[in-house]
């Protein structure tokens, strides 16, 4: 395991180990109290010979989204008992349905804009972000928002959580949005590992048709303009990379009619049977040949013609799309 994210767990360790101390101090120690001291202490230990994030059973390595929510994991996936199978299944569908509760409603509308997704996670959980933010005052606009957690699996899903927790506080001040990204980006650095990034389009529409886009490392926007498609491209590097990162913004006017599409790169990488790419030029070529679509109607085209060039090839990444269309 890299050496950055044992020093990392290696912390979290030593805080847990303080934590279930203090408790044992304060309060008659229970033997569960005692057992998880115990179970702590053997990870410093594994830490300490070098065979932390080794499977007891095969000696391969240990899944490192698993080590990276549970440090206590001594066993691979391919050699847990069947009540820890059952036990983690359990775990993966709770977690499943608590994820899907941060994903906005369907089809929404309001202050001359509407909007709708398609997301398919590639596993129980996702790392893909989807959010749409409103406010009371809907001349402060609407908030659109779309990422994607480096990695894949648990630790992607934790950090997805926390990156929706993170722009939902931030929403709700009073900040430009260049401000508002860079803040972002300041927490979700100092509270990961530094392997870990997220890439982000966050999208703040007025009441009047304009919009204003911060593109933080992520795929670029399509903005369909009748038959003509403007890329909105990054304008600042993934949240989390540097911690006092600059993220600047770019502006656009749309009209009635107008839309704008957002995807992650689970859409633009999938690939067909044969193993050809499907590409974000096929995307932006899509997306040209159908002006005048609802919302909902222009997502179904472009995982219409997804599904046909993946011919049943199964994917290889989670998978968001977003369009927003103004409509008055």
């Amino acid at each position: 395991m890299a050496d950055v994210q044992e020093a990392f767990l290696h912390g979290q360790l030593l805080e847990r180990r303080h934590r279930l101390e203090t408790a044992m101090a304060s309060s008659r120690a229970d033997q569960s109290l005692r057992q998880l001291l115990h179970e702590v202490d053997s990870a410093l230990d594994r830490m300490a010979v070098g065979s932390f994030g080794i499977c007891e059973t095969c000696h391969g390595t240990i899944e490192k989204d698993r080590l990276i929510s549970d440090p206590l994991i001594r066993y691979c996936l391919d050699h847990l008992t069947a009540s820890q199978r059952r036990a983690l299944e359990e775990d993966l569908q709770l977690a499943s349905q608590l994820q899907r509760g941060l994903l906005p409603k369907q089809s929404l509308a309001f202050a001359g804009w509407e909007v709708a997704y398609y997301y398919r996670p590639f596993g129980p959980v996702s790392g893909d972000y989807c959010d749409v933010v409103t406010h009371h005052n809907e001349s402060d606009g609407v908030i659109f928002a779309l990422g994607d957690v480096s990695g894949k699996g648990v630790a992607a899903c934790m950090l997805m959580s926390q990156l929706h927790a993170i722009f939902r506080t931030l929403a709700s001040s009073v900040l430009t949005l260049q401000t508002m990204v860079e803040r972002a980006s300041r927490v979700f650095c100092q509270s990961t590992i530094s392997s870990l990034f997220a890439t982000l389009v966050l999208v703040r529409a007025g009441q009047s048709g304009e919009i204003e886009v911060c593109n933080a490392g992520h795929c670029p926007g399509l903005l369909q303009q009748g038959r003509a498609v403007i890329e909105l491209g990054a304008t600042a590097v993934p949240l989390g990379l540097f911690c006092e990162g600059v993220y600047p913004t770019q502006n656009a006017e749309m009209a009635c009619g107008d839309a704008l599409l957002l995807y992650t790169d689970g859409v633009s990488e999938a690939r067909s049977a044969n193993e050809a790419e499907y590409g974000a030029e096929r995307l932006k070529d899509l997306v040209a040949s159908r002006p005048g679509l609802c919302a909902q109607a222009l997502v179904a085209a472009c995982i219409d013609d997804l599904e046909g060039f993946r011919a049943g090839a199964p994917l290889l990444d989670d998978l968001t799309i977003m369009a927003i269309r103004r409509v008055a």
